[in-house]
């Protein structure tokens, strides 16, 4: 896919997947802002990019207002414009029930959905103007029930029933979809994997989860993010796209 010139942001993009769209985006020929909760870790990625040239520094923290304002206007101000949204800032935790407090569902809710929508926000009059798309990154825990992940699966399934509502709301001018990964092998998965009692008996868990009995690379989820912010789907908007495996096909 040929995404030549095109101005393109991708928040969380410091690490993981997030990195990843944003290498894929670049060896495509698009311009890519990178994004980061910190300068740091913004810094680190540039430096891991240092091979492409279209690409600017954009940090902020997506959990706040000011974050996602600033972010965006740093993508727009450097490109004089903006193509494509992807919003993949996110966080997650795994915890009972019962052990859920007010600060965990905070955080998730502050990332995964408030900051979706104001980076949103702050973004559709320049894609608007550029008849641009957003890509969301929600999960396959969005489309299902999964136990001891409540406080995620309820932010996630926030994430696709927002871009149904988001995709009718500014259509024609601008599509909106989102993605739904399973697991994925990133960095961050295999060091939650280390802490467990028996890593390798976790590791084969994630790896038996999905029917195709395997886990993602972020290249795929790279994937199906680039082919919903192509011109190959141009006529698709309010979609959820699973990439899972199967996970969701039988659950």
């Amino acid at each position: 896919m040929d995404f030549e010139g095109k101005r393109v942001l991708v928040t969380g993009s410091s690490r993981g997947i997030g990195f990843d769209i944003a290498r894929m985006f670049l060896e495509a020929g698009a311009r890519v802002a990178i994004n980061g909760s910190s300068d740091a870790s913004v810094d680190n990625a540039m430096a891991r990019l240092e091979n492409f040239e279209e690409k600017i520094a954009a940090p902020g923290n997506i959990g706040t207002v000011d974050g996602c304002e600033s972010t965006v206007q740093a993508a727009i101000d450097a490109f004089s414009g903006l193509d494509i949204l992807v919003n993949n800032a996110g966080v997650g935790a795994g915890r009972p029930i019962a052990e859920c407090d007010e600060a965990m569902w905070d955080a998730h809710c502050d990332v995964n959905l408030k900051g979706l929508f104001f980076c949103c926000r702050a973004a559709i009059p320049a894609l608007s103007e550029s008849n641009g798309n957003i890509v969301n990154i929600a999960s396959d825990a969005g489309l299902i029930g999964v136990p001891g992940i409540t406080v995620y699966c309820g932010t996630k399934g926030g994430v696709v029933n927002m871009t149904r509502a988001m995709a009718l709301e500014i259509a024609p001018d601008v599509r909106v979809n989102c993605v739904c990964p399973g697991y994925v092998d990133t960095d961050m998965i295999r060091i939650s994997a280390k802490k467990k009692p028996d890593p390798e008996a976790y590791w084969q868990k994630m790896i038996d989860y999905a029917p195709l009995k395997r886990i993602a690379s972020t290249e795929e989820i790279g994937h199906a993010v680039m082919y919903l912010a192509s011109e190959y789907a141009r006529f698709i908007t309010g979609t959820s796209l699973p990439i899972d495996g199967g996970t969701t096909a039988g659950k």
